[in-house]
């Protein structure tokens, strides 16, 4: 299956730069972890070989995952920065202290990654196409519908839990609920089984919304930790502090009321996953199939 094929070559060609420590590199590995997470339990029959390609993905992920978020963070600190007002004793102590849990997690990640066998992925993958053809035509199909109507499901729950109410946690689960079902939709967009590229684009619209407010909560959680600290560790005052503080929470309320905006969209995205996706994914025949080529990949590389 091309589908499969394109986002296995995706992670390995990300992944050396990611090793490398490149901060662009680590993002576009593991957007193609998870979007090669996403297609493998669609496309492949359910056996122990898809399984253990499905844990060693999993791992990459999660390794990439925590450095990703620090590095977003320092971003953020640094276009702070670049703006007035902004009391710099304080945005120094706290970027500090998010650099110093960068490079713990940074340590972290490249030690996992080193333990990550890129031929051995390869082989895995390889194996996992070759189940593949096994897989009848009405499983891929029934297991996408399945997907997609269960992650649909889960967002209009998340979205109404969440009510216009600021609330972190309940936030934070409508964000990985509208990632889960962006990458799903990205599997129908991909392999046409259904015209579903507009609500690919609305699902990421409100990502990249959420993810800032996530991002802006993290950079509350250190600015906490910051303030914790006995003045002897850190350079600023509690006033500076709690400037940052304040900024930090009226900004968070303002995306949050971007947010609620696309609420409306989100509902109606979620109907049509139900009205509209689900019944063309059974109507249209799904691509043929085709196992993986042997990978070119040198069986010495290692990630």
């Amino acid at each position: 299956m091309m589908l499969l094929l394109r986002r296995a070559r995706d992670l390995e060609s990300h992944l050396p730069a990611a090793i490398a420590g490149d901060d662009t590199g680590v993002h576009q590995a593991r957007v193609a972890s998870r979007r090669l997470r996403e297609a493998v339990p669609v496309l492949a029959a359910d056996t122990k070989v898809r399984r253990k390609a499905e844990r060693k993905i999993r791992r990459v992920t999660q390794a990439l995952g925590t450095v990703r978020e620090m590095d977003v963070t320092v971003q953020i600190l640094d276009e702070f920065a670049r703006g007035p007002g902004i009391p710099r004793d304080a945005l120094e102590d706290v970027r500090g202290h998010v650099i110093a849990e960068r490079d713990r997690r940074r340590a972290t990640m490249l030690d996992r990654l080193r333990r990550v066998n890129t031929a051995k992925l390869s082989r895995r993958l390889k194996e996992v196409s070759m189940t593949i053809p096994g897989a009848t035509l009405g499983e891929w199909r029934g297991t996408l519908v399945k997907r997609v109507g269960q992650r649909a499901k889960r967002l209009r729950s998340a979205i109404q839990s969440a009510g216009q109410v600021y609330a972190a946690e309940q936030l934070h689960l409508v964000r990985i609920a509208v990632k889960k079902l962006r990458y799903a939709l990205e599997l129908v967009a991909d392999s046409r089984v259904a015209p579903a590229r507009p609500m690919v684009n609305t699902l990421k619209r409100a990502q990249e919304t959420l993810g800032r407010l996530h991002d802006l909560q993290v950079i509350e959680h250190h600015v906490a930790a910051v303030q914790a600290l006995p003045p002897t560790r850190r350079g600023a005052d509690d006033g500076g502090l709690d400037v940052i503080s304040r900024m930090l929470a009226d900004e968070c309320r303002h995306i949050h009321g971007r947010y609620v905006k696309q609420v409306p969209a989100l509902l109606e995205l979620t109907q049509a996953c139900a009205s509209s996706v689900v019944p063309s994914i059974r109507r249209r025949r799904p691509l043929k199939m085709h196992p993986l080529p042997t990978p070119r990949t040198p069986a010495a590389r290692r990630a």
